[in-house]
């Protein structure tokens, strides 16, 4: 069970800078794109067995030091860019600590394993049917 997205608050650093897209004018003046930064190894919100799991399923997006970056810049107001990039956060986090349901294997129904069989039957006479006859 993952934290609320309120307890890693403290272990979040983020940064703002300028953003391309909409905005206008606005866009030169205002930093509204938000850049969050967080350390997986050092989080304190997380057992060290979510950690592995973590790690093993955002290795991709982790950098050489272990930081977790997302970039918000769909908003043109640093506070909803804010709230946007911490809800990715904590949904990336959520998706990447489910647990895949295990397979159970299954055989296919008699009457599966009959049509699929008769189905390489009329295959087999359609073909035969356009040899020469010896």
């Amino acid at each position: 069970m993952l934290p609320p997205a309120v307890a890693f608050l403290p272990e979040i650093t983020f940064q703002t800078s300028r953003a391309s897209g909409p905005g206008g004018q606005n866009v030169n003046k205002v930093e509204s794109r938000v850049e969050l930064r967080w350390h997986l190894q050092a989080s304190q919100v997380l057992t060290e067995a979510q950690k592995a799991l973590i790690l093993e399923k955002l290795a991709p997006q982790l950098t050489t030091e272990g930081l977790l970056l997302l970039v918000a810049q769909d908003d043109r107001s640093q506070l909803r860019n804010k709230e946007i990039v911490l809800t990715r956060f904590h949904q990336l986090l959520d998706k990447s600590l489910r647990r895949p349901k295990p397979r159970r294997a299954t055989r296919p129904s008699a009457g599966a394993v009959r049509k699929r069989l008769e189905g390489k039957k009329i295959q087999s006479d359609k073909k035969a049917n356009r040899r020469r006859p010896d």
